[in-house]
C-alpha cells in the first residue's frame, strides 16, 4: 500500500522542523480538547479481534463485525474515502474508512490524525480487490494522541545508540526487535515448564544481601538508613538456594536479576538474567544431562529445531555435547600437559615461555585456567563440556575423590562462550571454611572480587547438606543464541545506559 506525503515525513529532518511538527500536534490535541473530543478522556475501548485473528480466521469472521486498536502506521487518503494501517500486538491490519460510512465530522477528524496515533476501528471483515484482509470502518476512535514525530517509520530505526535508549520507539517500528523479544519470553517459559516437570520447585531468594556470596565478582553497594547497614546487590543466586536445599527442598530453582559492577561489553551488562538450580543426591554429571537436555527441549520447543546460525557457524544442539577436562582441553589446543608439570614454579616457568601473563599469587591451578582462557576458549565452537576445573578457582565445589587438586565442575561453551557454570556442590564445612579463608587472604591481597565468608552459610553446611548438584546458565546469553542476537543488549529490554546529559 502506497503512502501519501502527508503520511511520510522526510527522514533527513532538521530538529527545528522536528519542533514544528511537535508543535502542530500540540494544537491538533488542544483544538480536540477545545471541541469536547480529548483522546486522553477515554478510558477504555472494547477490543474483539486482533490482527493475526482476523487473518487465520477470515472465512469465519467475513462479513460479521469487529472491533480492532493499535497504533496508525500509515494512512493513504483518496477523497471521500482512504486506507490506514493499525499495528496492534500481533501485527498490521489494514482498514477502508470512508466518509459515507463514519460521516462527515469524524472523517474530517480522521483525516487530521497523525502517524503515531492510537486508534480504535469498529467495522466488518472484508477482502479487497488486491486481496487483502481488511477491516471495512463503520466507527473510528481516536484513543491517545502522538505529540512525538515516528523515527524513520518506513526505514527502520537504524541508530542503536536511540534504538537502546527508546526502546519503545524500537519496538514500534522494528517489528523483528518485537519477535526477540517474544521469543525471550518463550524461552523463559520453556526452561520453566522444563524445570517444573522434572519436579523442581520455584523459589524467590532476597536481592538486598549482607555478603556478596556464590561468585568471583565486583558487587554493587548501597545502604540500609533503617537499619544503619552496608549491604549488596547480589552477584548469585547460589548461597540462599543451598541453605534451601539443606531445609529440606531436595530440587529448587529461581529465575532473577543479579547484579555485577564490573565492565560492560557485547557479552556484559551490569544487571543480567540468571537461573540457578540445585538438586539433592546428585552430581555434576547429573547436571550434564540435565543441561543437554534444556538445551535442546527449549531450542526445539520455541524454534522448532535444534539448529542455529550464530557467529557464522551452524550450531547443532541436536547432537550429544562434546565432554573434555581442562587439562586434555589445555594439552589438545595448546600442546601443554599439565599432568606433567609438578608444580606453580614449573607452570610459571611454560607460562613465560607461552607469553601467558600471570600475577604473582597465582598457582599452578590458577595458570593452567589462564592457558585455557588464551588458547582453547575460542576454538569450542560446537557445544562442549570442559570438566574437572582447578581447586583454586572453584571455592565451592567439591574435589575429586581421585584427584583433589580438581574439583567436579564443568562449564558449556559454545561459540567460544560460556553458557553454564555447574558444580558437585561442595558439603564439607571444614573444607569449605577453608577455602573461605583463602578467599578472604586473596582479598585482603587486593582481589575486590573474592569470595567474603558468609558465617550463616557456614552454619547451614554444620547442619548438613546432602550431595547435590548445582548449575547456574546466563539467560541472556542463551537468549542471544537462539535468537542469533550478536549483542547482549539486542536481548535486554532495556540495557544499562550512561545518562545524557
Amino acid at each position: 500500500m502506497s503512502q501519501n506525503n502527508d503520511t511520510k515525513e522526510e527522514i533527513q529532518m532538521t530538529q527545528e522542523e522536528v519542533n514544528e511538527l511537535i508543535k502542530i500536534r500540540r494544537e491538533k490535541l488542544e483544538k480536540l480538547q477545545a471541541e469536547g473530543k480529548d483522546p486522553f478522556q477515554i478510558v477504555k475501548y472494547d477490543v474483539t479481534k486482533h490482527s493475526d485473528e482476523i487473518r487465520a480466521n477470515f472465512e469465519e469472521l467475513e462479513g460479521k463485525e469487529v472491533s480492532i486498536a493499535g497504533r496508525l502506521m500509515s494512512k493513504r487518503i483518496m477523497g471521500k474515502a482512504s486506507f490506514c494501517n493499525i499495528q496492534d500486538r500481533n501485527g498490521n491490519m489494514q482498514s477502508y474508512v470512508s466518509r459515507n460510512d463514519i460521516g462527515d465530522e469524524n472523517y474530517a477528524d480522521f483525516k487530521k490524525y497523525d502517524i503515531g496515533d492510537i486508534v480504535g476501528i469498529k467495522g466488518t471483515v472484508f477482502k479487497t480487490k488486491t486481496g487483502e484482509i481488511s477491516v471495512h470502518a463503520t466507527e473510528v476512535t481516536l484513543l491517545s494522541k502522538s505529540l512525538q514525530i515516528l523515527p524513520e517509520k518506513y526505514h527502520g530505526l537504524k541508530d542503536q545508540e536511540i534504538r537502546y535508549r527508546q526502546r519503545y520507539t524500537d519496538l514500534i517500528v522494528n517489528p523483528e526487535v518485537k519477535d526477540t523479544f517474544l521469543k525471550r519470553s518463550a524461552i523463559i517459559k520453556e526452561i520453566r515448564k522444563f524445570l517444573d516437570d522434572r519436579g523442581f520447585l520455584e523459589v524467590e531468594t532476597p536481592v538486598l544481601q549482607t555478603i556478596p556470596g556464590g561468585a568471583a565478582a565486583r558487587p554493587f553497594i548501597t545502604h540500609h538508613n533503617t537499619l544503619d547497614i552496608d549491604m549488596y546487590l547480589r552477584i548469585a543466586l547460589e548461597l540462599p538456594l543451598k541453605r534451601l536445599i539443606v531445609g529440606g527442598f531436595e530440587r529448587v530453582y529461581e529465575i532473577g536479576r543479579v547484579f555485577r559492577n564490573e565492565g560492560m561489553s557485547i557479552r556484559h551488562n551490569p544487571e543480567f538474567t540468571e537461573i540457578e538450580l540445585y538438586q539433592a543426591y546428585t552430581d555434576y554429571k547429573g547436571m550434564m544431562e540435565l543441561t543437554e537436555s534444556l538445551f535442546k527441549t527449549v531450542a526445539q520447543n520455541v524454534l522448532g529445531k535444534t539448529t542455529v546460525n550464530y557467529g557464522g557457524h551452524e550450531i547443532d544442539l541436536g547432537k550429544d555435547f562434546e565432554r573434555l577436562t581442562m587439562v586434555d582441553a589445555v594439552k589438545k589446543f595448546a600442546g601443554v600437559d599439565f599432568d606433567e608439570i609438578p608444580d606453580t614454579e614449573a607452570a610459571k616457568k611454560i607460562a613465560d615461555e607461552r607469553h601467558v601473563e600471570y600475577e604473582k599469587h597465582h598457582t599452578k591451578g590458577d595458570i593452567l585456567n589462564l592457558f585455557f582462557e588464551e588458547f582453547v576458549e575460542e576454538n569450542l565452537i560446537q557445544p562442549t563440556f570442559i570438566m574437572d576445573y582447578p581447586v583454586e578457582i572453584s571455592p565451592l565445589t567439591k574435589r575429586k575423590p581421585d584427584k583433589p587438586e580438581f574439583t567436579e565442575r564443568f562449564e558449556l561453551f559454545i561459540v567460544g562462550r560460556e553458557y553454564g557454570n555447574a558444580y558437585s556442590e561442595l558439603n564439607d564445612p571444614i573444607d569449605q571454611r577453608k577455602r573461605f579463608e583463602h578467599q578472604e587472604e586473596l582479598r585482603a591481597a587486593g582481589d575486590d572480587e573474592a569470595n567474603m565468608i558468609d558465617e550463616d552459610f557456614m552454619t547451614a553446611l554444620e547442619y548438613g547438606m546432602p550431595p547435590t548438584g548445582g548449575l547456574g546458565i546466563g539467560v541472556d546469553r542463551m537468549v542471544m543464541l537462539l535468537t542469533e542476537s550478536v549483542s547482549i543488549r539486542d536481548v535486554l529490554l532495556f540495557p544499562t545506559m550512561k545518562p545524557l546529559q
